[in-house]
């Protein structure tokens, strides 16, 4: 597979780089999948895209939640899923995914495994791997 960027980062210090880059990628953008393994550091990655964007809580895994909602300063709204807890793709359907997905703003989704087949066309695909220095990468 080839992938439009890629990158090597060996510390959380590089990541708003990253971040920066990813963004200015896809400005028109809103819908970002995020792939990689348990621990690859999809939710730090998606922590310093938030930064960027001006979010000022601290991004924190939706992992119980499915769901987090954060704010920019300029009160826009973001949202943060995590779908490893989903079981079957009723329960996506009964969280209102279509609502966050056409509402125009940023969704950063974890695990879109479990929904593959009802991301848009026009998501944004980031895959993340390795243990200690991670590539990132998108196409």
């Amino acid at each position: 597979m080839s992938f439009r960027k890629e990158f090597r980062v060996g510390s959380v210090e590089e990541l708003p780089r990253v971040a920066g880059e990813l963004l200015a990628d896809f400005p028109g953008k809103r819908i970002f999948a995020f792939y990689g393994e348990l621990g690859a550091g999809k939710t730090t990655f998606i922590k310093a895209i938030c930064r960027m964007l001006g979010v000022e809580d601290e991004a924190l895994s939706p992992t119980f939640a499915i769901i987090n909602e954060y704010a920019t300063r300029d009160c826009a709204p973001v949202f943060h899923f995590d779908f490893y807890r989903i079981l079957n793709i009723t329960e996506i359907f009964d969280i209102g995914y279509e609502e966050y997905l056409s509402s125009g703003s940023y969704c950063f989704i974890e695990w879109p495994e479990r929904m593959q087949e009802l991301l848009p066309g026009e998501t944004v695909r980031v895959y993340i791997s390795g243990e200690g220095e991670r590539l990132i990468c998108w196409d």
